[in-house]
């Protein structure tokens, strides 16, 4: 059976662009737009924002097959090493290249560090369907990155943006925030949703059964994280339709960064796993997950922490426009490997390139 990306899914990225030239020209032609949005605030937060941020989160926490995590604790070495790509060599590779090739954005830098931190909880799974990875075991690392997530994003946006710029003299880096700010955030907009998907799948599982939740509930859903992404994306460039206009080059710079966390996470962590002995389909499930990142919660914390209009804000809006085509890519290099490496493979998955 061919694999292919939803109709929505597959152009992803055009409808990014379009929602981005959308708020550009709104936010330019009609610069009263942002008294408009500002009559909905409460505090810091914006109230229709933060709604779309915690929709936005919610059905990629309710695909999560939580069930499923005990089959991710079975291969000690492959679980070891998808927590060392996750949760070390992810984090200080962005932090890296943040402080490498945007020494003189510090605003853009702390977005970065951000993505970095926000380990893919959704996306992954198209990308490992469509590579052929182990579906399962993805739901397992999957359902493992949101309960950490839940319980380590805090501590480590602290020490990233925080603790370490100003050990190594970044002065200009560090960001003045406390382990409380962000923790508050997270539990908004990672830990409401986190706990609706949760009860969802195990209340409605219960009550209409396991398929009836896969093959309806979800497609229902699901259309709802664009929805709410594209949304938010159109209201943060409306807010800065002006100063965009200005900065084209700016989203350049934010986008080399973010490439070649990608691709060196995703070729990193292939041959990790190969090395280890792991076989086709769980070696690329490793390398998605490791190269994947959770964007909406990056956008989500950046938002609530540093506000809409901010630098760290407009960085992180740039990562799902940057993942989608270099992760499509990066399944066609899997599929490629599996050819060259894994000749023995029963995995026969056709290429992106297949699919209309």
């Amino acid at each position: 059976m061919r694999k292919r990306l939803s109709f929505l899914d597959r152009f992803l990225t055009l409808w990014i662009f379009l929602a981005m030239a959308a708020g550009v020209l709104w936010g330019y032609f009609f610069p009263g737009i942002a008294d408009f949005w500002g009559t909905f605030q409460s505090g810091t937060t914006n109230i229709p924002i933060a709604a779309g941020l915690i929709l936005m989160m919610y059905p990629p926490l309710a695909k999560v097959r939580y069930e499923e995590l005990g089959d991710v604790f079975s291969n000690v070495r492959i679980l070891g090493l998808s927590l060392v790509q996750n949760w070390v060599v992810g984090p200080v590779l962005m932090f890296l290249l943040a402080v490498l090739l945007l020494p003189d954005h510090p605003g853009y830098m702390a977005g970065l560090v951000l993505m970095g931190l926000a380990r893919c909880i959704a996306m992954v799974i198209v990308w490992n369907d469509l590579a052929g990875g182990d579906a399962d075991y993805a739901a397992g690392l999957v359902a493992f990155n949101s309960i950490f997530q839940v319980l380590f994003f805090p501590v480590y946006a602290y020490l990233f943006l925080t603790l370490i710029p100003g050990w190594l003299g970044l002065q200009s880096f560090t960001v003045d925030i406390t382990i409380g700010q962000i923790a508050r955030s997270v539990f908004v907009y990672l830990g409401i949703p986190f706990i609706a998907g949760i009860v969802s799948r195990f209340t409605l599982v219960r009550w209409k059964g396991k398929e009836w939740y896969t093959r309806t509930f979800i497609p229902t859903i699901s259309p709802v994280t664009l929805v709410a992404l594209l949304f938010t994306i159109l209201v943060m460039f409306s807010l800065k339709g002006n100063f965009i206009v200005r900065i084209p080059f700016d989203v350049l710079r934010v986008a080399f960064p973010l490439a070649l966390y990608f691709v060196i996470m995703f070729l990193v962590s292939f041959f990790m796993g190969r090395r280890l002995g792991a076989d086709y389909s769980r070696t690329a499930t490793l390398s998605f997950t490791a190269a994947s990142n959770n964007f909406e919660l990056a956008i989500a914390v950046a938002v609530a922490v540093f506000g809409i209009n901010s630098p760290q804000a407009f960085a992180t809006v740039i990562g799902p426009l940057v993942e989608v085509p270099v992760l499509i890519t990066l399944v066609n290099v899997a599929l490629y490997f599996q050819r060259r490496y894994f000749p023995a493979s029963p995995e026969t998955a056709p290429s992106v390139r297949e699919t209309p």
